[in-house]
């Protein structure tokens, strides 16, 4: 990812909502500040690496949390419609990806610009887009974020910052560069990430030892400086953002290497099995997991309780209906879910609500919210409906310019472009 100057949640339904606006809307009351150190160390090249103590605290956590289930959820979703046939084209799936979008967001502010390739459902999420906007979009609906004519690889949200989704390999950076003068020259402050180096191991389907004769993409700018960060610590994606940001803006581009995994295949047409083993696969889901990471802190840090969280390893529940204390109040434990994607079963874990010993936080199952939220979300952009013909004409060309569309023959003139 190269970054360069020219160089934030209530029950019910919250399909239409963005992702800021889904979080509770009743802040813990005890929401003291936490330290916490990122799994491993960055590494640098050509600049002093940030500490890797990193500043948090426990609502921040459970937003973390939250949003990278519904992220999940969100993309596992796509799957199931995709085999159904309700998406059709390319589709790039983002799960095990998650905190880079989530920590990044943590790291910088809606007044700086993110432009990235095809894989964007979870980017576009992230920058305050709806899972109607999401799902209506995938499906080729009227209500979806490029007005159902863009599909998985073009989501585009200007307000929120967000540039798209490109579908050509590099595109996006020429445009990135663009967005960034821009903002260099207005003396903003704000900065443009332009994703290069998401490393998610096997590119398109060959592991990136085989394909690279130097892995090492953070030193691939040479004299630009550059940062690989683990993409699946998110408290790691959000101190390596703000620090590339600071970096950006006092001193010039600087490269983020995001060290990550995608569980899918690279798109939907590739099971993501012949180049990669199961064991692999669910030894990352063991160790790195994104969403299990912030699940054991949450533990660690007594911000929920083990058996609150637990779910055994055949996705059955560890728990019914239990109270347990803990240092911000009451849990109450609901119940998990178990989703399957396309290579072997996920659990996706959790489903709580706390009582603070001073107030009340609308928090009660989290799972189920999500996946209610995602359920609410399709069946919406269901009813969306097909974009009007006349659309194929629309968003081409500047308007204007009287252009005009002919028959094959050439002679009968069938449209005037606005």
């Amino acid at each position: 990812m190269a970054l360069s100057t020219f160089s934030r949640r209530g029950l019910g339904s919250t399909f239409a909502k963005p992702l800021s606006a889904a979080v509770s809307s009743r802040p813990i009351s005890s929401d003291a500040s936490l330290t916490i150190e990122t799994s491993v160390p960055f590494t640098a090249h050509n600049c002093e690496a940030p500490s890797r103590a990193v500043t948090t605290s426990p609502s921040e956590l459970l937003s973390f949390f939250r949003d990278m289930a519904l992220m999940r959820r969100m993309e596992i979703a796509a799957d199931s419609l995709y085999k159904a046939k309700l998406i059709r084209g390319f589709c790039h799936l983002y799960d095990g990806q998650e905190a880079v979008a989530v920590g990044m967001e943590a790291g910088i502010t809606r007044k700086d610009c993110i432009i990235t390739a095809y894989r964007d459902h979870c980017t576009f999420l992230g920058r305050g887009g709806t899972l109607l906007e999401v799902f209506s979009e995938l499906m080729g609906r009227k209500d979806g974020c490029s007005k159902g004519k863009g599909g998985s690889m073009h989501f585009y949200r200007k307000e929120g910052g967000f540039y798209g989704g490109h579908g050509i390999v590099g595109a996006q950076v020429p445009l990135g560069c663009g967005l960034a003068f821009a903002q260099k020259y207005s003396k903003d402050e704000s900065v443009t990430f332009a994703f290069l180096v998401l490393v998610n191991t096997d590119g398109m389907g060959t592991a990136e030892w085989r394909a690279a004769k130097s892995p090492a993409y953070y030193k691939r700018g040479d004299y630009v400086p550059g940062l690989k960060v683990d993409g699946m610590d998110v408290l790691a994606v959000k101190q390596a953002c703000k620090f590339a940001k600071e970096h950006a803006l006092k001193n010039g581009p600087i490269i983020l290497e995001m060290d990550t995994y995608r569980y899918h295949g690279h798109s939907m047409s590739d099971p993501g099995s012949t180049y990669r083993t199961r064991d692999e696969i669910s030894g990352v889901r063991q160790e790195r997991d994104p969403i299990e990471r912030v699940r054991k802190l949450l533990l660690s840090h007594d911000i929920a309780a083990e058996k609150e969280l637990k779910v055994n390893n055949i996705g059955e529940s560890a728990y019914t209906g239990m109270k347990l204390e803990c240092k911000w109040g009451v849990i109450w434990a609901g119940s998990p879910v178990v989703v399957a994607n396309v290579l072997l079963s996920l659990i996706v874990p959790m489903s709580i609500s706390a009582v603070c010993k001073d107030e009340f936080v609308d928090i009660m199952d989290i799972e189920k919210e999500v996946r209610k939220e995602v359920d609410e979300a399709i069946a919406k952009a269901k009813e969306s409906p097909m974009p009007d013909p006349s659309e194929l004409f629309s968003h081409v060309y500047v308007k204007g310019f009287g252009v005009e569309a002919f028959g094959v023959d050439r002679k009968v003139v069938r449209a005037t472009l606005p």
